[in-house]
């Protein structure tokens, strides 16, 4: 199960380059063209004039709220922009102005209030005949709306909606955490999803699902957690293997439309640092798929993690890329990886374009667990990050700094990207659990096939701790059990949490009281999904707990009489590896954009991306910054990207990576930005939410040359 693996079917889909009918100056589909390029054949911004950049319209939402995000990158179709709100209302604007046409809030269809449904990347347009639609995702629903009125189309599934919680399950009334947050894409008459889940043992199965773009009704499945007599099955514990969930598709797919064949990343199986219930490699988790769009059938796969303990999921929608190694051409995909690599595939037959080599790691397990003795690690391209973090990589910009850093790493593993968790010591993850490379993807230069990706140099502190339900008796819960199982992952197991993207909860009772945390619990706030899926039982006691009123041992009301799966360990909570001023602790870069050429695999340029001005005005070389959103390269031969927690929107040159062009956005640009024409005018358009580790916004700003 290392290799690559190619069906029988696969040789009857063959045909010629997908990208070359592209219409980049558009940019109707989520990274622009359904190849993901994330590039734009318009020229008339360039390298000459991109310092004249004007603000051409700013449009406010008006609906954000303490830590809520825009991630979503808008698509453009005629004179119509298409974008959604940090409470996920979907809104058509006039592309030279910004007004608003139309407003559709899907909690008039879905009912209750309009905050529970976690983050938005984008949404998918579909057109038939004189049919237009917009389908995106609320929650656990995909809707789709009428694209010239924002009216739902209720001959759409269930009067407008799909619910994708149907058929995860055989049991109709067990529910799971299904968060759709990124678009799906569009084959013909079909819309082709995957969706967010539970990061815990009770996660859903991460099925990829077609449905039908007019009717809405389901057209293929294919299970990424392979059931009994499917392929794949070989490669899981048979005794475990039906309550296991994820290996889910969350980061958006990628289309050869001429050849038929829909690319899916995936991520990791749950539970996410402990694998004792998954013995084997775990097929499909962590593999770039290639399915027939029509049936949904594999052609052939690539595992890129095995039994992940790392939760190193596949983060971003590959690129498609026609490249040229030693004198042949090679219609290729391009998948960008959390631990910094590039693995680069024959889009037919899954070959690799550069050699992999399966690389024994250092064995680290803890008690139960299963480690893969390999991991695969390509050749070529050159990794855009580094590997590992060793004692000289430990922060040491500023004495004072480099003492506190000393006094951090006390009792901490570090020195070996594959150290993995362990029950004995916290440890670094480096490469961390948002990258390298994240959900904002690479972009790709179709006529020189250079990547352009940005990466994150963040090391991440992880601890494993007993998992406190382990020790109840079979068929009891309590309040703390279900929020280590359901919350400590991102809080901690303290309720401390992690900077201000996981709030403290020690002391919720001085602020809130038990009907407002009910509330939050059932509809989410900001990035935080809704828990609704937890029985009522069970988040009375999470808020008893929480407001510490917790009654331990209550019974458990079982769903069809099943017992889920209960791991030994917990990871205590996502911890950066931070100063008290909030600075990394290794040496910078923390941020940087790469060029990478994928003919060759070498890296061509690399520059620090973000800056903290602080440093700088100290005389310290611009140091980078974490970032979350992707950038897009144009044929003017710039590179667009924000993305940076500065807040900053920034133009580079993409031949040599020096800034060209900069400004202070609203609000941080954790968004990948979109680019389209209008009336011979060239605009380039970006979601200012920010809500990471700064303020939020509710605005997306459009940028035009000045007549």
């Amino acid at each position: 199960m290392k290799q690559f693996l190619l069906s029988a079917t696969a040789f009857l889909m063959l045909g010629s380059c997908a990208d070359k009918n592209a219409d980049y100056s558009k940019w109707t589909n989520y990274g622009g063209t359904k190849d993901a390029s994330r590039y734009s054949s318009l020229e008339q911004i360039n390298f000459g004039n991109v310092q004249n950049l004007d603000v051409a319209w700013e449009y406010h939402t008006g609906d954000a709220t303490e830590n809520s995000q825009i991630q979503c990158q808008p698509i453009i179709v005629d004179s119509i922009l298409y974008a959604t709100t940090p409470k996920l209302s979907l809104v058509a604007l006039h592309v030279e102005t910004g007004k608003e046409i139309w407003r559709f809030d899907p909690f008039e269809v879905l009912g209750g209030e309009n905050s529970w449904a976690g983050t938005n990347r984008g949404v998918t347009y579909f057109k038939e005949g004189d049919t237009q639609r917009i389908l995106f995702s609320a929650g656990s629903f995909l809707m789709s709306v009428d694209a010239l009125t924002g009216k739902p189309d209720l001959s759409f599934g269930d009067k407008g909606k799909v619910d994708l919680q149907i058929g995860l399950s055989e049991d109709p009334e067990e529910q799971f955490l299904v968060v759709s947050n990124t678009p799906g894409i569009i084959y013909g008459d079909k819309v082709i999803m995957g969706m967010r889940l539970s990061e815990g043992l009770d996660a859903a199965p991460g099925h990829i699902r077609a449905y039908n773009a007019k009717t809405g009704k389901q057209e293929w499945i294919f299970h990424t957690i392979p059931q009994k007599g499917e392929f794949g099955r070989e490669t899981w514990d048979e005794e475990f293997a039906d309550k296991i969930g994820g290996a889910n598709n969350w980061a958006g797919v990628t289309l050869d439309e001429e050849r038929g064949i829909v690319y899916v990343p995936t991520g990791s199986a749950t539970y996410d640092f402990w694998g004792g219930f998954r013995k084997g490699d775990n097929l499909f988790a962590n593999s770039l798929i290639a399915l027939d769009a029509n049936t949904g059938e594999r052609v052939w796969h690539y595992q890129i993690i095995h039994h992940d303990v790392w939760d190193r999921d596949v983060p971003s929608n590959p690129n498609l890329v026609t490249i040229n190694k030693d004198g042949k051409k090679i219609d290729a995909i391009a998948q960008i990886t959390k631990h910094g690599y590039v693995f680069v595939f024959d889009r037919e037959t899954g070959e690799p374009v550069f050699p992999i080599e399966e690389k024994v790691i250092a064995e680290n397990k803890m008690d139960g667990e299963f480690a893969s003795a390999t991991q695969p690690v390509p050749t070529l391209p050159e990794p855009f990050m580094r590997q590992n973090v060793g004692s000289s990589d430990l922060l040491n910009i500023t004495p004072k700094l480099e003492k506190e850093v000393s006094e951090m790493i006390k009792g901490v593993g570090y020195g070996n990207m594959w150290l993995a968790p362990s029950q004995e010591r916290p440890f670094l993850l480096f490469p961390g659990f948002d990258g390298g490379g994240e959900w904002g993807g690479a972009a790709v230069d179709p006529e020189t096939s250079i990547m352009y990706v940005n990466a994150n140099e963040m090391p991440w502190l992880v601890e494993m701790i007993p998992n406190e339900a382990a020790k109840l008796k079979k068929g009891e819960i309590s309040g703390s059990s279900i929020y280590a199982n359901n919350c400590a992952n991102c809080h901690g197991a303290d309720r401390m949490g992690n900077t201000s993207a996981f709030p403290k909860l020690v002391g919720l009772a001085d602020k809130y009281n038990s009907e407002e945390v009910h509330k939050i619990l059932k509809n989410g706030r900001g990035g935080m999904p809704s828990f609704r899926h937890l029985a009522e039982q069970e988040r009375n006691a999470i808020v008893d707990f929480l407001l510490e009123k917790e009654e331990k041992g209550i019974k458990r009301e079982l769903s069809g009489g099943k017992e889920k799966l209960i791991t030994p360990y917990l990871m205590n909570g996502y911890k950066r590896f931070l100063t008290k001023d909030g600075y990394p602790g290794i040496n910078p870069p923390w941020g940087t954009l790469n060029a990478i050429d994928l003919n060759s695999g070498k890296i061509l340029w690399k520059t620090p991306l973000g800056e903290f001005p602080e440093l700088t005005a100290k005389g310290i070389p611009i140091t980078g910054r974490e970032n979350y959103g992707g950038p897009v390269v144009t044929k003017g031969g710039l590179i667009f990207i924000g993305a940076t927690e500065d807040e900053m929107f920034r133009a580079f040159d993409k031949k040599t990576g020096k800034v060209l062009w900069e400004t202070k956005l609203p609000a941080g640009g954790h968004a990948t930005p979109s680019v389209y024409e209008w009336n011979g005018k060239q605009y380039i358009v970006i979601a200012c939410g920010g809500g990471k580790s700064n303020k939020s916004g509710d605005s997306y700003v459009a940028f035009v040359l000045p007549d």
